[in-house]
C-alpha cells in the first residue's frame, strides 16, 4: 500500500509541488516540480508503477551530475564545502530499494537539522538584521548638501566622465585567473599579473582624461559569483551554468544560510588602484538586491530577511573602503527592477524593502563620500520614485539602448536632484559612436536635466568588449564632454 507525502515551494501566486510516495518501504520522489499537487502525486505514483512493473533494471545508468563536479560516484562535492549533508545530487537508479530508502531517511534528518546547524544559522547575524527594524536608514543630510561637500573635495568639471566598472576581460586575463584557481601559478605571480592589468587600465583612463576612474575588475570572474565566494552562507556548483544573455552564462550561487562577511572583499584591490593615481578611484561593489535576485535563495525565511543580511555585509565593505581612503563607492543594483513582482499588489512591498536595504549599506558614510549606483537594461520609468528614494548621490543608468525612453520621465515633470548619468552609448554593440553623435545625445539629456547633475558614461561595463572597440569609444566620449564644456565656456 502506498503513502504519499507532499511539499510546496514558491510563492502563493505561483506554487510548485513535489511529491514522494512510499510503496513496500521504497520511496519514489518527483525530480521536478509540478504546478498542482494532484499532478505531483500522479508523477510520483507513475515512478513507483514503472519501477514495480519493470521485469528488469539496467545494471548501470549514466551519472546524474546536474552540471556539477562530482567526487565519489554521483555526489556533488563542490556544493557543500564542509560535506554533502546539506547539498547533494546523486544517481540512485542502480541502488536497491533499501539503499534508496536509507538515502531519503538521511536526507530527511539533514533537513530537520538545518535550523540548529552553525553553517545555516548565525545568531549574531539574525540579531543584527532584526535590529534594523524601526529605522529607514537615511543619510543625515540631503543629497544637495552632500553633492556640494563632495564637489569641494573631488573638484570635478562640468559633465564629469566615468565608466561603469569593468574593462575588457582578455583571453590572457582569464587564463591567469584559471591557472591561479588550479594552483598552476603562485599567489605572488597572480597578484603581480592582476596588478599589472590594473596599472594598464588606470594609465589608459588617465591618457583619455577620464575624471573618475575604475580599476577594471580584472580579478573578478562574475559580479555575483566573486562576492558570493567571499560571503558565508553561499555555495556554488562547479558547472551549474545558466544563460544570462546571448552566449554569456553565469553560475548563480545558492544562498543556503545566514549571510555575513568574514573579511574585506575589495579593499586590497581598490586601495592598490587608488595608489596608482591622484584622480578619484571608484570602489566597485555588487549590490545586495542584485546578489539576491541573481542567486538561488533559501526558502525557509522571507527573501527580504536574506536581503537585509546581505545589506549588512555590503555595509561593512562600504565602511572599510571609506576608512581606507576610497571616497567614491559604486554599489551596482542592475537587477532591482528585474525582481519586481508581476502582481501589482506585491510591488510596493518589494520596492520598500529593496530600496531600504540599499540605504542600509551607505547610511553611515560621511557627506564627502560619494555613493554611486548603476542600473542597466530595464524599464525604469514606472519605478523612478523608488529610484529617487534610494538616495544615492549619483546613478548611472541605461539610456541609449532603449532609444532614450528614460528621458521621457523627466520631460513629464519628474524632478531629480542627485547626479545622473544616462548612458551615452550602447556597450553591447561593437559599433563605435562618433564624438558628434555622443555630443548630440548629451544635448538631448541637457534639455531635461540640469547641467550640474549630469554625468557622461557608457551604458554598462566594458568586460564583453574588445580594446579595439573600447579605446576609440571612450576617447570619443571624453572628447564630446570636452566639446560641450568649451561651448558652455564660450556662451558665458
Amino acid at each position: 500500500m502506498g503513502v504519499a507525502y507532499l511539499s510546496k515551494q514558491g510563492h502563493d501566486h505561483h506554487p510548485l509541488f513535489y511529491a514522494t510516495v512510499t510503496v513496500n518501504s521504497a520511496l519514489f520522489s518527483t525530480p521536478f516540480p509540478s504546478s498542482s499537487s494532484k499532478k505531483a502525486q500522479s508523477d510520483a505514483a507513475k515512478l513507483a508503477y514503472n519501477h514495480f512493473s519493470s521485469t528488469s533494471r539496467p545494471s548501470s545508468s549514466p551519472p546524474l551530475s546536474g552540471g556539477c563536479s562530482s567526487g565519489s560516484a554521483g555526489v556533488d562535492t563542490r556544493l557543500s564545502p564542509g560535506g554533502t549533508s546539506q547539498f547533494s545530487l546523486r544517481d540512485t537508479t542502480h541502488l536497491s530499494n533499501q539503499a534508496v530508502a536509507e538515502i531519503f531517511s538521511a536526507n530527511a534528518a539533514a533537513l530537520a537539522s538545518r535550523k540548529s546547524s552553525p553553517r545555516v544559522t548565525n545568531e549574531a547575524v539574525q540579531k543584527a538584521a532584526a535590529a534594523l527594524k524601526g529605522s529607514d536608514h537615511r543619510r543625515a543630510t540631503n543629497v544637495s548638501a552632500r553633492l556640494d561637500a563632495q564637489q569641494k573635495k573631488l573638484n570635478l568639471p562640468v559633465l564629469p566622465t566615468t565608466t561603469i566598472g569593468s574593462f575588457p576581460q582578455t583571453m590572457e586575463l582569464r587564463k591567469v585567473r584559471r591557472e591561479y584557481k588550479a594552483k598552476k601559478v603562485s599567489e605572488d605571480d597572480y597578484v603581480k599579473a592582476i596588478k599589472e592589468e590594473i596599472r594598464k587600465v588606470v594609465k589608459l583612463q588617465e591618457e583619455f582624461d577620464i575624471d573618475v576612474l575604475v580599476h577594471g575588475e580584472p580579478e573578478r570572474n562574475d559580479m555575483v559569483e566573486y562576492f558570493g565566494e567571499q560571503l558565508s552562507g553561499f555555495a556554488f556548483s562547479a558547472n551549474g551554468w545558466v544563460q544570462s544573455y546571448g552566449s554569456r552564462c553565469v553560475k548563480p550561487p545558492i544562498i543556503y544560510g545566514d549571510v555575513s562577511r568574514p573579511k574585506s572583499m575589495t579593499v586590497f584591490w581598490s586601495t592598490l588602484a587608488q595608489s596608482m593615481t591622484a584622480r578619484p578611484m571608484k570602489g566597485m561593489l555588487t549590490g545586495l538586491v542584485n546578489i539576491l535576485n541573481w542567486s538561488f535563495v533559501r526558502n525557509d525565511q522571507p527573501r527580504f530577511e536574506t536581503c537585509y543580511q546581505i545589506a549588512l555585509a555590503i555595509k561593512d565593505e562600504v565602511e572599510d573602503l571609506e576608512k581606507n581612503g576610497i571616497t567614491v563607492i559604486q554599489i551596482d543594483e542592475a537587477a532591482l527592477r528585474e525582481g519586481l513582482p508581476l502582481r501589482k499588489s506585491e510591488q510596493a512591498f518589494y520596492l520598500d524593502w529593496a530600496v531600504h536595504s540599499f540605504r542600509i549599506t551607505n547610511c553611515g558614510v560621511h557627506d564627502t563620500t560619494q555613493i554611486h549606483t548603476h542600473m542597466c537594461y530595464s524599464n525604469f520609468n514606472d519605478i523612478i520614485h523608488s529610484i529617487i528614494d534610494m538616495d544615492a548621490d549619483v546613478i548611472t543608468i541605461e539610456n541609449s539602448r532603449s532609444d532614450e525612453k528614460l528621458l521621457s520621465v523627466f520631460r513629464e515633470g519628474v524632478k531629480y536632484g542627485a547626479g545622473i548619468g544616462p548612458g551615452v552609448y550602447d556597450i553591447h554593440s561593437p559599433r563605435i559612436p562618433s564624438t558628434e553623435e555622443i555630443a548630440d545625445r548629451i544635448n538631448k539629456m541637457l534639455a531635461v536635466l540640469e547641467t550640474n547633475i549630469l554625468w557622461v558614461n557608457p551604458d554598462c561595463g566594458l568586460k564583453t568588449r574588445k580594446y579595439t572597440e573600447v579605446k576609440p569609444a571612450l576617447k570619443n566620449m571624453v572628447d564630446a564632454a570636452k566639446l560641450l564644456r568649451s561651448q558652455f565656456a564660450s556662451a558665458k
